[in-house]
């Protein structure tokens, strides 16, 4: 199965937090990475400082990507894995 990450800025962030339960009612398996953790540091520099994404959350399905609350593209992975 695709993996599917969202990484979030915490639990301040309500576009995450609609993400998360966007895929959570979609039964849509994640994993969710904090990036403002000081161990997932690495991953924030390459998200922000290689790729260039300045809004949370970063959500990335297999080697897609896109960021922000974007309730469309996730009903699209859905219907990409055939759960609607």
């Amino acid at each position: 199965m695709t993996q599917v990450t969202v990484y979030s800025t915490g639990p301040t962030c309500q576009r995450c937090r609609l993400t998360c339960q966007r895929l959570d009612a979609l039964g849509i398996r994640y994993d969710l990475v904090d990036i403002h953790d000081e161990h997932n540091a690495a991953v924030r520099r390459f998200l922000v400082d290689e790729l260039g994404y300045r809004e949370a959350p970063i959500v990335q399905v297999g080697d897609s990507r896109w960021a922000g609350f974007r309730p469309d593209l996730i009903d699209g992975v859905a219907r990409w894995l055939g759960i609607s």
